[in-house]
Parts: C-alpha cells; structure tokens; sequence
C-alpha cells in the first residue's frame, strides 16, 4: 500500500475529514487532499505528527506494505456477491424440488439427492463467506443507526411469515417450508451489506 493510500485509509479509520486531519497538522485542506491522491507526499516535519496522530510508527507509513488492521471496501462487496449467490441457490433447490416433481416427473430419489447436492453447496458457500470474510464493528454499528433498512427487512419479515403459512397450509411441505425463514436471514444480511456500502460511498463523496 502507498503511503497516499494509507493516509487515507488511516484517516477513514480515526473518523477525520480531510478538514479535521488538516487542522490538527496545521496545513490546508489542499494539501492533505495532495497526499492523498498521491499529488505530493508529507514533508518531513509532519511525519511524526501523522504517525502519532495515526498510532503507528514512521516505518509503518513510509513502507510500501499494508498496515494490519486497516481493511478494504471491496471485501465486503465480494461478501454480498456470494452472499446472493447462496441466496439465488436456495431458491434453485426449492425450485428442483417443485418443478422437477410436476415438470420433469424426477423420481424421489434424483429430487432428494439434487436438493441435497443444491442445499450443501448454497450453504458451505455461506460458512466460507462468514468465516472469511467478518463484517467489522464499525460497519455493524452502521447497519443498526439506518432506520430504512430497519424498515425493509421488518416488512421483508411479514412477508416471509405469509409466504411461509401459505405455502406450508397449501401444499403441506411444512419440512421444506422452514428454508423461506433461512432465505429470509440471507436477504436480509444482503439488504444490510447493502446500505451499508451505500452509506460508506456517501461519506467518501462528502469528503
């Protein structure tokens, strides 16, 4: 990583607008901007005052390497591409199991095991992505101020509730209806990421 780009990823991280970082060094907000996008670089003297600012050491800044603990936005849009492609495979196994029993008169045994193959797939993809990939506190806490989110997933939830009676009392497939409530957690994950990556490309334009 360039010492423009952790600058700015350091700044992000402590919360400070390019404004803020400019008057606690006591230079412009030009210049700031400057480094950041890689226009000119800190003179000597304000090394040490961004390291302290920033908590690490000059080595740190100066080194052409990626400082532990700073993290990337594209990581999480990587996590709500695969988090919907689970999302898109759950719904491809329900769909197996009613279409291939009506349409393509598949035997039990091919429904079942395709079903199976379809879930296991959809849900080992999911565990690598949570596993890999955690969403960060700050981030979480972000997801839980935005009141239309809130909102969506709370109707999102109403209507899994009535898709689920309906289809449960319609075909009685009480134990394959419960995945609605599974498919419902995802979206409702991706609806999140979401606004939160919205919320996030707001502030980059902002500063």
């Amino acid at each position: 990583m360039k010492i423009n780009e952790k600058i700015y990823s350091l700044r992000k991280e402590k919360g400070l607008s390019q404004e803020e970082l400019a008057n606690e060094l006591n230079v412009s907000r030009q210049t700031v901007s400057k480094w950041e996008t890689g226009e000119s670089n800190p003179d000597f003297d304000k090394i040490v005052p961004l390291c302290e600012l920033f908590g690490i050491t000059t080595e740190e800044l100066l080194r052409d390497r990626k400082i532990e603990g700073l993290e990337e936005e594209k990581p999480n849009k990587k996590k709500a591409l695969l988090i919907t492609i689970s999302v898109i495979m759950y719904f491809l196994a329900i769909s197996f199991i009613v279409f291939g029993e009506e349409t393509l008169n598949l035997n039990d045994g091919i429904l079942v095991s395709g079903f199976l193959m379809l879930i296991a797939i959809a849900t080992g993809l999911l565990i690598y992505t949570c596993m890999t990939m955690p969403s960060p506190k700050k981030e979480e806490r972000e997801e839980e101020k935005n009141p239309l989110s809130n909102a969506i997933i709370g109707c999102l939830a109403l209507v899994a509730l009535a898709a689920y009676l309906l289809i449960s009392f319609a075909t009685g497939a009480w134990h394959i209806s419960w995945i609605i409530w599974l498919i419902y957690a995802l979206v409702a994950r991706i609806i999140k990421l979401a606004f939160t990556l919205k919320g996030s490309d707001n502030n980059e334009k902002q500063n």
